[in-house]
């Protein structure tokens, strides 16, 4: 996965390809989709939800461009797998995830995975966790029709949101930074994500 899905195209940041060798992708998917779990490609997980390409994590990982010492939020738990590849990157992860039947069975894969460290939150991702906030990133692994404005408000300033945005079947990538002017947003690559659903995504 990583030498060819992941190396072979684009992603050069080391650490983000040691995080994604360290984790174990077949925990995080349905028993009889592991022989899968490390193709390029999203896999459903039930409740209409997917876990990631494993490109498409890695380019969001990329793109916030971690150190190792800072307070992140995963939107959008799923199966707890970004999240996992998010806390070998960073020092504090808090992930959240809409539909409660999927945050305690992330919490259970990712406690059995090592992962005891990462906070699992039910609520609605679009709005994130401000009484966790500043964070000095966000990824967000569905797509929402817009910058979601309430997560760029819990950004530490210069603070990295990636977040996919567009219609419900084709997005784009951006990269948006908190600074003095306001959004900095940077467009990447086309991608196609599950729909992001709250109060500042789209309708269930």
């Amino acid at each position: 996965m990583v030498s060819q899905h992941l190396r072979g195209r684009g992603i050069d940041d080391e650490r983000v390809l040691a995080a994604m060798t360290s984790v174990r992708r077949e925990l995080f998917v349905p028993a009889e989709l592991r022989p899968r779990a490390y193709e390029d490609a999203a896999l459903p997980i039930g409740h209409g939800q997917t876990i990631s390409q494993p490109y498409m994590v890695a380019r969001i990982l990329q793109a916030l461009a971690l150190r190792g010492d800072e307070r992140v939020l995963d939107v959008g738990t799923g199966s707890g797998y970004g999240a996992a590849v998010l806390a070998e990157l960073a020092g504090e992860v808090h992930t959240i995830e809409r539909v409660p039947e999927l945050a305690e069975r992330a919490r259970a894969t990712l406690a059995a995975a090592g992962y005891e460290h990462v906070h699992v939150h039910v609520g609605d991702g679009t709005l994130g966790l401000p009484e966790r906030a500043p964070y000095a990133a966000i990824a967000v692994g569905a797509a929402a029709p817009q910058l979601p404005q309430a997560l760029y408000e819990q950004l530490q300033p210069r603070g990295r949101l990636a977040v996919p945005v567009g219609r419900r079947r084709g997005q784009e990538l951006q990269l948006v930074v908190r600074s003095p002017e306001g959004p900095a947003v940077l467009r990447s690559v086309p991608c196609r994500f599950v729909p992001l659903l709250g109060q500042e995504g789209f309708d269930d």
